[in-house]
């Protein structure tokens, strides 16, 4: 890795192949390996617990006629079960004032999806590591060929907006994704983010987010509430909140809640929380979390606990 990061990051790797005037485009390698151990979980959804995760990205950069144009690949064995090596694939055109706009070939997420769960925590969501949880977390659509939009303020104002055509096993209908997010006051982060999802026909969904976190010292601070309004079947209603403290410039510590209530339905709340924590020395990054889920998928007889362990190489 070493000698492609000495080669990667001064060669010119040919030109862009993009109608106009080009430019030579230079060339970067980054990667990350990580081995991660999931246990105590008496109903053993995590199999033998250990897993790895690996993960090469090369970015080439240039100029096509003074636009900027960014190619990133990622190499990721973790989706070989998808019949492919490569994982995120996108095209960025950085339009200089005028924002940028990125074609995400496969991996993109749209503005609702990258918003999903935005509060402050030093490992995992409090619901990510826990099989099950995650099925009606409320956090949009993404799909491959999608096109992203994003402008920011200079007053502290990003705007995005994603859309991905009608696919089936994706979405059954063109959808469109908005969101806002403002950070003109210092250690204040508010946002919004909206999109329409049918990802399976007649089940369509109004999703919509919104947040806040603040800053002051080591503390992060953050509540999310959101929503998907079906037009048949259950709606559903989350709210999460989160803290973390930084305790030096190497260790992070995090506490997070997050219940997802099936409305009108009859069944319980689904109720995750962790208690996490990160530790950095430099490329190499160590991390944890105890995950506490009561009522898994909105079930009365779906309660467990697991943690997690991870050990993260940077290259």
């Amino acid at each position: 890795m070493d000698n492609l990061k000495k080669v990667g990051l001064t060669a010119l790797a040919g030109s862009l192949v993009v109608a106009g005037h080009v430019s030579a485009a230079e060339m970067s390698v980054s990667g990350s390996a990580t081995m991660s151990y999931n246990g105590g979980d008496e109903d053993k959804t995590e199999g033998q617990g250990w897993t790895m995760g690996d993960s090469v990205t090369f970015s080439a950069s240039g100029d096509v006629n003074d636009i900027g144009v960014t190619l990133t690949l990622e190499l990721d064995g973790d989706d070989a079960d998808s019949g492919s090596q490569l994982d995120n694939q996108s095209i960025a055109f950085d339009l200089g004032d005028a924002g940028s706009l990125t074609f995400h070939g496969h991996g993109g997420s749209s503005a609702l999806g990258a918003k999903d769960d935005v509060m402050p925590a030093a490992w995992e969501e409090p619901w990510d590591i826990l099989v099950g949880a995650e099925a009606n977390v409320i956090g949009g659509a993404g799909g491959d060929n999608m096109f992203v939009y994003s402008y920011a303020h200079e007053s502290g104002v990003t705007g995005t907006v994603s859309y991905v055509n009608a696919a089936d096993a994706v979405t059954d209908v063109s959808s469109t994704s908005y969101g806002i997010e403002y950070t003109g006051m210092e250690g204040l982060t508010i946002g919004y983010a909206q999109q329409d999802v049918e990802v399976t026909t007649n089940t369509k969904g109004d999703e919509s987010t919104m947040y806040a976190k603040y800053a002051i010292g080591g503390i992060t601070v953050g509540i999310q509430m959101s929503e998907n309004d079906m037009e048949s079947g259950t709606d559903y209603e989350s709210t999460g909140i989160g803290v973390s403290y930084q305790v030096n410039d190497d260790l992070t510590l995090s506490y997070g809640n997050h219940e997802i209530e099936a409305v009108g339905s009859g069944n319980p709340d689904q109720e995750s929380a962790a208690l996490g924590f990160s530790y950095t020395m430099g490329s190499l990054s160590i991390g944890g979390a105890i995950h506490d889920g009561d009522n898994i998928a909105n079930s009365s007889t779906n309660s467990r606990e697991i943690y997690s362990l991870g050990l993260t190489f940077n290259f």
